[in-house]
């Protein structure tokens, strides 16, 4: 009974007692972060040893058995209950008041959006935690972000929202012989296809059409033991399929933190290896890109947005040329990276909410190739490697290292053992960018 009482406490807290009427922040103060996660990404606990390294507040919304709960210092960690998800994530909200809210994958993003509209009294928070609201369907839409970024002038692939298998043969018609089909609402390579003929293009088309039934909600309830398994929330009902042509080359990635539209700081890094040829990046480099680092500042400035967004390009092999394929409206993996003059990302923000100087003693990554821990592992020795790494292994944080090594703590469980019985998991072939043939143009 005090448990429940606590909750409907927290519930009423009015977010005027949040952030004030101005959403200015008092500097000085430690800024408090509440880093809200649903799927098993490493990338959260990176940035939560960032913020607690300068002195942040540093709270959680996040799965059972997730990373997130290994890490040390935490002031809190809210469970993201699994039936009701979006209630879970308010309470997070209203009961830790934070200057800022860190979305760690898209999903979170998309709850945000449902909460800002659902909730009035949270909306000065989502926008000083995301952007304004009048870009939120832009970032929820690929076809509608792209048409926004070629607007400004952004290099971008040929792309086209497609409805029906019709459109797709008049791609392939017009010439085209190969495309690269994408599902708005996924994320991390998920909804992503490849495909080199008409045929295979229509064979995509048709198995992301088709709409999740009941059987894959209750497996990704069960076996994934995912908190959003039977939510709707920030869904499309028809998800939007994309064509995009297919750029012969290797993916290139940036993060970027802002404020109010204005850039604090970016990163952007070429990749070398990944997990599978759509999957995430386990080795990059550090690159200076004059055409990313436009995008980003063109993007923030178009969509006024605030905290932190990423974006992925693809690298033109012959040009060097990058071209922006998507943009991800949250943290990823660069933002605890330290970068020339003992910066990072993660400090930069924190830096704009106290009004003091957020530094690092760590080397910088500049000219290292950066080793994801511990998806690293599956780097082929045979293939090129530059001749210093920075290994990103979290210091002081001997628990969460520990944790790191071992499968997923959905994995582990008896259920999901049971079903992998039956259905292995499908093996994910890393893929080297290094070990193609042939000179790669510098990165404009």
């Amino acid at each position: 009974m005090i448990l429940v009482l606590s909750i409907k406490f927290a519930v009423s807290i009015p977010m005027s007692f949040v952030l004030g009427s101005s959403n200015d922040f008092e500097h000085g103060k430690r800024p408090a972060i509440l880093l809200a996660a649903t799927l098993w990404w490493h990338l959260s606990t990176r940035l939560a040893i960032r913020f607690l390294e300068y002195g942040c507040h540093v709270s959680a919304v996040c799965p059972k058995g997730h990373l997130l709960r290994h890490v040390r210092g935490l002031d809190a960690i809210f469970p993201y209950r699994r039936l009701n998800s979006l209630t879970a994530l308010e309470v997070a909200i209203r009961q830790t008041i934070p200057d800022l809210i860190i979305p760690c994958d898209d999903r979170v993003v998309w709850q945000l959006h449902e909460l800002h509209r659902l909730k009035p009294d949270l909306r000065s928070l989502i926008e000083a935690s995301l952007g304004a609201a009048a870009g939120f369907e832009r970032v929820e839409r690929r076809d509608m972000l792209l048409g926004t970024a070629e607007t400004l002038g952004i290099r971008i692939p040929r792309t086209k929202l497609v409805t029906s298998e019709e459109e797709i043969h008049d791609w392939f018609a017009e010439g085209a012989c190969s495309a690269v089909l994408k599902v708005d609402g996924t994320w991390g390579g998920e909804g992503v296809s490849i495909a080199h003929s008409e045929q295979e293009a229509r064979d995509a088309f048709q198995r992301f059409s088709r709409p999740s039934n009941f059987a894959t909600a209750l497996k990704r309830l069960l076996v994934n033991r995912d908190p959003l398994s039977l939510s709707s929330s920030g869904k499309q009902a028809q998800p939007a399929i994309i064509l995009q042509q297919l750029i012969e080359g290797w993916p290139a990635n940036s993060m970027v933190a802002c404020w109010k539209g204005e850039v604090l700081s970016m990163v952007s890094v070429e990749v070398l290896a990944s997990q599978g040829a759509t999957g995430a990046a386990f080795l990059v480099m550090m690159i200076e890109s004059d055409d990313m680092t436009k995008a980003g500042h063109l993007l923030a400035e178009k969509l006024q947005l605030n905290g932190f967004f990423g974006l992925d390009f693809q690298v033109d092999r012959l040009t060097g040329r990058p071209h922006l394929i998507e943009m991800n409206p949250r943290c990823t993996q660069l933002g605890h990276l330290p970068l020339p003059g003992g910066t990072d990302l993660a400090g930069a923000l924190c830096a704009k909410l106290s009004g003091k100087a957020c530094m690092t003693n760590e080397p910088s990554v500049e000219g290292r190739a950066i080793a994801f821990f511990p998806q690293a592992g599956q780097w082929n020795s045979k293939s090129p490697l530059p001749s210093e790494v920075y290994n990103d292994i979290p210091q002081g944080q001997p628990e969460l290292v520990r944790e790191l090594v071992r499968p997923s703590w959905p994995e582990r469980q008896w259920i999901s053992r049971i079903y992998h019985l039956f259905r292995p998991p499908s093996a994910v072939e890393p893929v080297s960018f290094r070990s193609e043939s042939g000179e790669r143009a510098p990165i404009s």
